[in-house]
Protein backbone atom coordinates (compact mmCIF):
# COMPACT_ATOMS: atom_id res chain seq x y z
CA UNK A 1 0.00 0.00 0.00
CA UNK A 2 1.31 3.61 -0.85
CA UNK A 3 2.27 5.90 1.31
CA UNK A 4 0.93 9.17 1.12
CA UNK A 5 2.56 12.78 1.76
CA UNK A 6 2.12 15.89 1.32
CA UNK A 7 4.90 18.67 0.12
CA UNK A 8 4.28 22.53 0.40
CA UNK A 9 5.53 24.96 -2.05
CA UNK A 10 5.38 21.82 -4.12
CA UNK A 11 4.30 23.19 -7.61
CA UNK A 12 7.96 24.16 -8.30
CA UNK A 13 12.04 24.09 -7.18
CA UNK A 14 13.02 22.18 -4.67
CA UNK A 15 9.10 21.62 -3.32
CA UNK A 16 8.26 19.91 -6.96
CA UNK A 17 11.96 17.93 -7.17
CA UNK A 18 11.05 16.13 -4.39
CA UNK A 19 7.06 15.21 -4.85
CA UNK A 20 8.45 13.98 -8.57
CA UNK A 21 10.99 11.76 -6.92
CA UNK A 22 9.10 10.78 -3.80
CA UNK A 23 6.12 9.58 -6.58
CA UNK A 24 8.27 7.71 -8.57
CA UNK A 25 9.33 5.81 -5.55
CA UNK A 26 5.93 4.74 -4.67
CA UNK A 27 4.94 7.65 -3.19
CA UNK A 28 0.90 8.96 -3.13
CA UNK A 29 1.51 12.78 -3.49
CA UNK A 30 -0.44 15.98 -2.14
CA UNK A 31 0.74 18.98 -3.02
CA UNK A 32 0.48 22.33 -0.84
CA UNK A 33 0.46 25.70 -2.80
CA UNK A 34 -0.74 29.00 -3.14
CA UNK A 35 -1.92 29.10 -6.61
CA UNK A 36 -4.57 27.01 -7.93
CA UNK A 37 -3.26 27.46 -11.76
CA UNK A 38 0.06 27.02 -10.70
CA UNK A 39 -0.61 23.78 -8.27
CA UNK A 40 -3.15 22.18 -11.34
CA UNK A 41 0.06 22.71 -14.16
CA UNK A 42 2.47 21.02 -11.63
CA UNK A 43 -0.38 17.74 -11.33
CA UNK A 44 -0.50 17.80 -14.83
CA UNK A 45 3.71 17.68 -15.24
CA UNK A 46 3.63 14.81 -12.42
CA UNK A 47 0.87 12.63 -13.61
CA UNK A 48 2.66 12.31 -16.54
CA UNK A 49 5.71 10.96 -15.18
CA UNK A 50 3.85 8.78 -13.73
CA UNK A 51 2.98 9.75 -10.29
CA UNK A 52 0.15 8.99 -8.47
CA UNK A 53 -1.23 12.91 -7.53
CA UNK A 54 -4.37 12.48 -4.90
CA UNK A 55 -5.17 16.68 -5.53
CA UNK A 56 -3.55 19.43 -4.13
CA UNK A 57 -4.69 22.15 -0.92
CA UNK A 58 -4.71 25.72 -0.48
CA UNK A 59 -1.93 26.48 1.81
CA UNK A 60 -1.22 30.26 2.38
CA UNK A 61 1.93 30.38 5.48
CA UNK A 62 0.71 33.90 6.01
CA UNK A 63 -2.08 33.31 6.77
CA UNK A 64 -4.07 31.81 9.74
CA UNK A 65 -7.65 31.36 8.18
CA UNK A 66 -6.11 29.24 4.98
CA UNK A 67 -3.52 26.77 7.57
CA UNK A 68 -6.87 25.90 9.78
CA UNK A 69 -8.94 25.20 7.09
CA UNK A 70 -6.32 23.26 4.69
CA UNK A 71 -5.67 21.29 8.10
CA UNK A 72 -9.19 20.16 8.38
CA UNK A 73 -9.40 19.45 4.60
CA UNK A 74 -6.33 16.91 4.82
CA UNK A 75 -7.64 15.11 7.66
CA UNK A 76 -11.01 14.87 5.57
CA UNK A 77 -9.70 13.91 2.36
CA UNK A 78 -6.72 12.57 3.12
CA UNK A 79 -6.72 10.69 6.43
CA UNK A 80 -3.52 8.02 5.53
CA UNK A 81 -1.44 11.20 5.60
CA UNK A 82 2.01 9.77 6.83
CA UNK A 83 4.54 12.17 5.75
CA UNK A 84 4.58 16.17 5.80
CA UNK A 85 7.57 17.68 4.10
CA UNK A 86 7.69 21.31 5.12
CA UNK A 87 9.05 23.17 2.24
CA UNK A 88 7.94 26.01 0.93
CA UNK A 89 8.98 29.33 2.25
CA UNK A 90 10.09 32.91 1.16
CA UNK A 91 13.54 33.97 0.63
CA UNK A 92 13.66 37.95 2.19
CA UNK A 93 15.24 40.44 0.69
CA UNK A 94 18.61 38.51 0.05
CA UNK A 95 20.31 41.88 -1.96
CA UNK A 96 21.27 43.79 1.12
CA UNK A 97 23.55 42.86 4.26
CA UNK A 98 22.50 42.47 8.24
CA UNK A 99 22.80 46.35 8.93
CA UNK A 100 20.35 47.51 6.53
CA UNK A 101 17.98 44.84 6.59
CA UNK A 102 14.46 45.93 6.91
CA UNK A 103 12.41 44.90 9.97
CA UNK A 104 9.31 44.34 8.37
CA UNK A 105 11.03 42.36 5.79
CA UNK A 106 12.11 40.52 8.55
CA UNK A 107 8.97 39.98 10.21
CA UNK A 108 7.53 38.31 7.27
CA UNK A 109 10.10 35.72 6.54
CA UNK A 110 9.97 34.68 10.38
CA UNK A 111 6.23 34.61 9.84
CA UNK A 112 6.21 32.89 6.76
CA UNK A 113 9.10 30.08 7.41
CA UNK A 114 8.83 29.72 11.09
CA UNK A 115 5.21 30.88 12.16
CA UNK A 116 3.26 29.39 9.44
CA UNK A 117 5.05 26.04 9.39
CA UNK A 118 4.95 25.82 12.40
CA UNK A 119 0.69 26.02 12.85
CA UNK A 120 0.27 23.49 9.82
CA UNK A 121 2.90 21.46 11.55
CA UNK A 122 0.53 21.97 14.74
CA UNK A 123 -2.28 21.55 12.96
CA UNK A 124 -1.38 18.01 11.33
CA UNK A 125 0.35 16.52 14.21
CA UNK A 126 -2.81 14.75 15.66
CA UNK A 127 -3.40 13.06 12.25
CA UNK A 128 0.26 12.28 11.61
CA UNK A 129 0.97 10.26 15.22
CA UNK A 130 -2.46 8.20 14.68
CA UNK A 131 -0.56 7.48 11.60
CA UNK A 132 3.07 7.20 12.87
CA UNK A 133 3.81 9.34 10.82
CA UNK A 134 7.32 11.35 9.87
CA UNK A 135 7.74 15.35 9.54
CA UNK A 136 10.06 16.83 7.89
CA UNK A 137 11.41 20.12 6.85
CA UNK A 138 13.32 21.89 4.08
CA UNK A 139 15.74 24.15 5.89
CA UNK A 140 19.37 25.71 6.23
CA UNK A 141 22.17 25.35 9.12
CA UNK A 142 21.57 27.72 12.05
CA UNK A 143 25.37 27.93 12.15
CA UNK A 144 26.34 30.83 9.69
CA UNK A 145 28.22 30.72 6.47
CA UNK A 146 31.00 33.52 5.53
CA UNK A 147 29.93 32.65 1.84
CA UNK A 148 25.90 33.00 2.35
CA UNK A 149 24.16 34.45 5.02
CA UNK A 150 20.64 36.81 4.33
CA UNK A 151 19.64 37.69 7.62
CA UNK A 152 15.61 37.67 7.37
CA UNK A 153 16.01 34.17 5.93
CA UNK A 154 18.48 32.60 7.97
CA UNK A 155 17.00 33.71 10.98
CA UNK A 156 13.71 32.07 9.99
CA UNK A 157 15.26 28.74 9.57
CA UNK A 158 17.26 28.91 12.59
CA UNK A 159 13.95 29.27 14.65
CA UNK A 160 12.68 26.70 12.04
CA UNK A 161 15.42 24.40 13.12
CA UNK A 162 14.97 25.09 16.96
CA UNK A 163 11.34 23.86 16.64
CA UNK A 164 12.28 20.73 15.07
CA UNK A 165 15.09 20.18 17.81
CA UNK A 166 12.62 21.02 20.83
CA UNK A 167 9.58 18.82 18.84
CA UNK A 168 12.02 15.77 18.14
CA UNK A 169 12.96 15.53 22.10
CA UNK A 170 9.42 15.99 23.76
CA UNK A 171 8.48 12.97 20.91
CA UNK A 172 11.28 10.82 22.11
CA UNK A 173 10.47 11.83 25.55
CA UNK A 174 6.56 11.16 25.69
CA UNK A 175 7.55 7.98 23.42
CA UNK A 176 5.02 9.60 21.04
CA UNK A 177 4.67 7.84 17.45
CA UNK A 178 6.18 10.81 15.03
CA UNK A 179 9.58 11.26 14.15
CA UNK A 180 10.61 15.21 13.22
CA UNK A 181 14.28 16.03 11.66
CA UNK A 182 15.56 18.51 9.17
CA UNK A 183 16.98 18.13 5.71
CA UNK A 184 19.25 20.67 4.18
CA UNK A 185 19.44 20.40 0.03
CA UNK A 186 22.83 21.78 -0.38
CA UNK A 187 23.00 24.69 -3.11
CA UNK A 188 20.53 24.04 -5.57
CA UNK A 189 19.24 26.16 -8.61
CA UNK A 190 15.90 27.85 -8.05
CA UNK A 191 13.49 31.02 -8.65
CA UNK A 192 14.48 31.65 -4.33
CA UNK A 193 18.25 32.14 -5.29
CA UNK A 194 17.53 34.09 -9.16
CA UNK A 195 18.27 30.46 -10.37
CA UNK A 196 22.04 30.93 -9.23
CA UNK A 197 24.33 28.57 -11.16
CA UNK A 198 28.00 28.36 -9.13
CA UNK A 199 30.18 25.34 -8.49
CA UNK A 200 29.01 23.15 -5.97
CA UNK A 201 24.98 24.27 -7.16
CA UNK A 202 22.57 21.09 -8.02
CA UNK A 203 19.22 20.78 -10.25
CA UNK A 204 16.27 19.84 -8.00
CA UNK A 205 16.15 16.60 -9.63
CA UNK A 206 19.38 15.98 -8.31
CA UNK A 207 18.09 17.03 -4.74
CA UNK A 208 14.28 15.50 -5.58
CA UNK A 209 16.37 11.79 -5.65
CA UNK A 210 18.47 12.02 -3.23
CA UNK A 211 15.69 13.22 -0.67
CA UNK A 212 13.55 10.63 -1.72
CA UNK A 213 16.86 8.01 -1.42
CA UNK A 214 16.79 9.57 2.39
CA UNK A 215 13.06 9.10 3.01
CA UNK A 216 12.72 5.40 1.94
CA UNK A 217 16.05 4.48 3.55
CA UNK A 218 14.16 2.64 6.10
CA UNK A 219 15.80 4.02 9.22
CA UNK A 220 14.83 6.78 11.96
CA UNK A 221 16.11 10.39 12.03
CA UNK A 222 14.83 11.72 14.62
CA UNK A 223 16.10 14.84 15.76
CA UNK A 224 18.76 15.00 13.22
CA UNK A 225 20.03 17.59 10.73
CA UNK A 226 21.16 16.17 7.23
CA UNK A 227 22.72 17.51 4.39
CA UNK A 228 22.53 16.28 1.08
CA UNK A 229 24.75 18.16 -0.20
CA UNK A 230 27.16 20.08 2.20
CA UNK A 231 28.02 23.85 0.88
CA UNK A 232 31.56 24.01 -0.84
CA UNK A 233 34.21 26.59 0.42
CA UNK A 234 34.71 29.21 -2.08
CA UNK A 235 38.19 29.30 -3.17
Amino acid sequence: MKKTVLVTGANKGIGFGIAKHLGLSGWSVIIGARHQERAEKAIEELKALGVDVKGWVNIELADSDTIGKAAKEISMKYPDLFLLVNNAGIPGDMSVDGEHTKLEDIRKTIDINFIGTFMLTQSLMPLLEKNGGRIVNITVPSEISPYWHPLAYVTSKAAQNAMMGVLAMEFQQQGRALEIFSVHPGPTTTDLNGNMQLPGFHDIDTVGEKFAELINDGMSHQGEFLELYPIVKEE
